[in-house]
């Protein structure tokens, strides 16, 4: 996995977290699949179908905070990553 501080794209733009849809036991197998950038002050309340209930691991950047729910439009029980 990248470091919170390795969320930085080619083209300059921060990310404040990056999420995966595949997760491993093995530490050089993880943070693999599809990848989907979070950015600066992003909300979104409703995931698209390809991405609700998909998400396995996480990296979330320096100075940011991530958080998710359990349910869709911010309903259920909610959990908060940071880096």
């Amino acid at each position: 996995c990248p470091t919170a501080a390795d969320l930085n794209p080619s083209n300059g733009t921060r990310l404040c977290a990056q999420l995966y849809t595949e997760d491993s036991a093995y530490y050089n197998e993880c943070c693999s699949g599809s990848s989907l950038a979070v950015l600066p002050d992003s909300d979104v309340p409703y995931m698209t179908y390809k991405w609700a209930g998909k998400i396995s691991s996480l990296v979330v950047g320096t100075r940011c905070e991530l958080t998710v729910w359990s349910r869709a439009g911010k309903e259920g029980n909610s959990k908060k990553f940071s880096a």
